[in-house]
């Protein structure tokens, strides 16, 4: 592309994604579509001669942006809401332009040393213990594997050179409520499904620490090797925090790798007075955050801290000789945390992050999420008919609607809600499961999420709920 035309189109899609981020609002959050619409809307096999990118622009502003659901909405509460700010687009920005692979240091000075830096920032900010070292992968679900593989290779030392095949049956723990990413990196470390064993919860969705003893136990007794423990700071259903101070005791009376899940919680680590329900982290083995969650970092980035790094490199470090380099006695090399080879410069647009907002900025905005979830969870409460499943100690809120006219079908009426809540545009909510019941969720966490945002959500909740509810009671007066 010449620079000329490089530099007018950029400046198109500069201040397209200016006006966006301005007028999100106006866009409904959910698109009005049926699966496969996209497909069909688009052509079947790609041009043989290139078009032009006006052309291309054109479709991306008629076909791409209407199948949206839009993640950087202020009335987006789905999952966990998450921001790509300003600052962290820009970053990405200049991570596109510069494309450079940090594999190894001779590969990419910048980066690598770059990402050293930002993950120590990260590290202190959140109240780590200097022992820690960061690595910057795509997702959770690679990084809590990467630990996992770590842990492996502890509970079994020739694991690297004969495999699995042969060994002591070993088994991770986590609780009922921990991520499927957890299971699935079990599984692809062959220990099976099997190899996984899920721990009761406690009536704040929080780990049971006496039945995680009770069973590692029992299984040492029949021969199973404690290969690691998993504790969650932010479960995915209800945004609880597992008692990390009390699982590290038992892991460690074990001799079982601690892994940390705090993709989404470990960002309010950050905030003094909920800087105790964090005690004990410091203690563990590995621990993941993602500041693509609530760092407001552009998806992905998510940063494991190891404080045995070396176990880490013990279990990924391969390097061919086109790789070997004068440097790696003084310089880490990052393709030796993990499976990936190729490494995006991905510390560069945490980095612009951090630096805009400072300490205090990110303190700020997190707690501000926090004081909304928690007074949408007191609305909820103060509701005939709603009620509140689960303790909110970050910015997630688990309800229901429970309306006793809704008797058996209750659950039908909150999947009608839901869907209703949805298809209207004006939010997106999701759901889960509690107990055996469908429970709605909510979380709070785009920046420009204000207390008029979540009051419109409340006030769309009860509307529908009313005439979802109507209606049924319409349809049952029936017959129909």
């Amino acid at each position: 592309m010449p620079p000329a035309e490089f530099q007018r189109l950029g400046r198109e899609t500069s201040d397209w994604i200016a006006d966006y981020l301005a007028s999100v609002r106006t866009f409904p959050v959910f698109p009005s579509l049926k699966p496969g619409s996209i497909r069909d809307a688009l052509p079947a096999e790609a041009p043989d001669f290139g078009d032009s990118m006006d052309e291309i622009l054109a479709d991306f502003r008629s076909v791409v942006v209407p199948g949206l659901n839009h993640w950087n909405h202020p009335a987006f509460y789905g999952y966990f809401s998450v921001t790509a700010s300003g600052p962290g687009i820009l970053g990405e920005m200049l991570t596109a332009a510069l494309n450079v692979n940090a594999m190894v240091w001779r590969s990419s000075p910048v980066a690598t040393e770059l990402e050293d830096v930002t993950t120590d920032w990260l590290r202190a900010l959140l109240g780590l213990p200097q022992p820690f070292e960061g690595v910057i992968n795509d997702t959770a679900s690679s990084s809590t594997l990467y630990a996992l593989a770590a842990a492996r290779g502890v509970a079994y030392p020739e694991v690297q050179e004969d495999g699995l095949f042969g060994l002591p049956r070993g088994r991770v723990y986590a609780s009922e409520q921990a991520h499927s990413s957890v299971e699935k990196a079990v599984m692809a470390m062959g220990f099976g499904r099997r190899g996984y064993r899920t721990v009761p919860t406690n009536s704040r969705f929080e780990m049971d620490v006496d039945a995680l003893s009770e069973t590692i136990r029992r299984d040492v007794d029949e021969g199973v090797r404690p290969v690691a423990v998993v504790a969650t700071l932010g479960t995915t259903s209800t945004a609880s925090i597992d008692p990390v101070g009390e699982v590290a005791a038992v892991a460690r009376e074990h001799g079982a790798w601690l892994h940390v899940d705090a993709a989404y919680g470990g960002p309010a680590a950050m905030l003094p007075e909920l800087r105790s329900r964090f005690a004990g982290w410091g203690e563990a083995d590995s621990v993941v955050v993602n500041p693509h969650k609530w760092l407001f970092t552009p998806i992905d980035c998510s940063v494991l801290f190891c404080r045995r790094p070396d176990e880490l490199v013990r279990a990924f470090s391969l390097v061919p000789e086109y790789l070997s380099s004068s440097e790696a006695a003084s310089a880490r090399s990052l393709m030796d945390y993990g499976v990936s080879l190729g490494r995006r410069f991905r510390s560069l647009k945490l980095w612009f992050v951090l630096r805009y907002f400072g300490r205090q900025g990110l303190v700020a905005r997190i707690r501000h999420h926090i004081e909304l979830a928690r007074e949408l969870a007191s609305w909820i409460e103060a509701e005939p008919g709603w009620s509140v499943l689960a303790p909110v100690e970050l910015a997630a809120v688990a309800f229901r609607y429970t309306s006793e006219a809704g008797g058996s079908h209750t659950d039908e009426l909150n999947h009608a809600i839901l869907e209703r809540v949805n298809a209207s545009g004006a939010a997106f909510i999701t759901h889960t499961s509690l107990n055996g019941q469908t429970v709605l969720r909510v979380a709070v966490g785009n920046i420009k999420t204000t207390r008029e945002d979540v009051e419109q959500l409340w006030t769309l909740l009860r509307e529908v709920a009313e005439s979802v509810e109507a209606e049924g009671a319409g349809a049952a007066s029936t017959g129909s």
